[in-house]
């Protein structure tokens, strides 16, 4: 069953995700932790004490979303993974952004699963 991206804000373990023109696909109980780090150039001073630290912006944010999903649901997100660039829904900052699936791993026996999504820098396409 596929669900349209929540208007307001989104339960902690929970999460949607889709690729342009479809509908969303909504991961519950899901378990997101995000990954963001800024990228300096550091130069050291010599002569004088300390550095020159330039902050340089944010790298993109790498989520990966962890938990328990059916093999129904997980062939959902494999087609999502096959097919053109995904779509997600930021649980943290409440917003849509392109990404991409850097791994994808689960285990029929038990359920667990484990995405990794890198976000894609270039924004400008999506539309809400």
């Amino acid at each position: 069953m596929t669900y349209a991206p929540p208007v307001c804000a989104m339960e902690n373990n929970e999460c949607f995700i889709t690729t342009m023109g479809e509908d969303w696909e909504r991961i519950e109980d899901c378990n997101v932790h995000m990954n963001v780090k800024r990228r300096l150039q550091r130069t050291v001073i010599r002569g004088n004490e300390g550095d020159d630290l330039l902050d340089e912006g944010a790298e993109s944010a790498v989520y990966i979303i962890s938990g328990k999903m059916t093999m129904e649901q997980y062939k959902r997100i494999l087609v999502i993974f096959r097919k053109d660039q995904p779509i997600f829904h930021d649980p943290f900052e409440d917003r849509q952004m392109k990404a991409v699936f850097s791994c994808i791993d689960y285990d029929s026996k038990t359920g667990e699963y484990e995405f990794t999504l890198v976000e894609d820098a270039e924004q400008d396409e999506i539309m809400s």
